[in-house]
């Protein structure tokens, strides 16, 4: 069991460490850094804008984090905030052509990437490697949240 748990912890960790490299190589084209990948491709997905709070939750962040990284990609004229501004996180983010320009060159250098990375395995096992993952990051999550049962 823990040789498995030390592969699994090994394999997550490795594969983080190289994707965050591979983002923050992309990023630096447009002078931000690595995890500002994730906010750009996820605003991709919504053209209408989302809010900080959305933010927070489809990419996982707080909201300092969303705060800070929106101030900057609004500074490099990724993103622009519309709408009515009732405190600091009010109104709506939304990607400016430029953004989503970036966000359209990202995600494509991101599908590059994972395509080339899983090029040795079968759509039959990229399936369920995906949706084991999927279970795997969800059943964290809970246990994060609710703790560890007691043995």
């Amino acid at each position: 069991m823990v040789d498995r748990f030390e592969r699994f912890s090994f394999a997550i960790s490795e594969i983080s460490r190289y994707w965050h490299k591979i983002t923050a190589d992309e990023m630096e084209k447009y002078g931000l850094k690595g995890p500002h990948s994730v906010y750009l491709t996820t605003m991709y997905r919504y053209p209408e804008g989302v809010t900080a709070p959305q933010l927070c939750e489809l990419c996982g962040k707080d909201k300092s984090d969303v705060s800070r990284a929106m101030s900057m990609m609004e500074q490099k004229g990724l993103v622009r905030k519309e709408g009515i501004y009732h405190n600091r996180y009010g109104g709506v983010f939304k990607l400016t052509e430029k953004g989503m320009s970036a966000a359209g060159q990202v995600r494509r250098r991101a599908s590059l990437a994972v395509q080339i990375a899983g090029e040795d395995l079968s759509d039959e096992n990229r399936a369920v490697f995906y949706e084991s993952l999927e279970k795997i990051a969800s059943k964290l999550r809970d246990i994060s949240k609710e703790g560890l049962p007691q043995e």
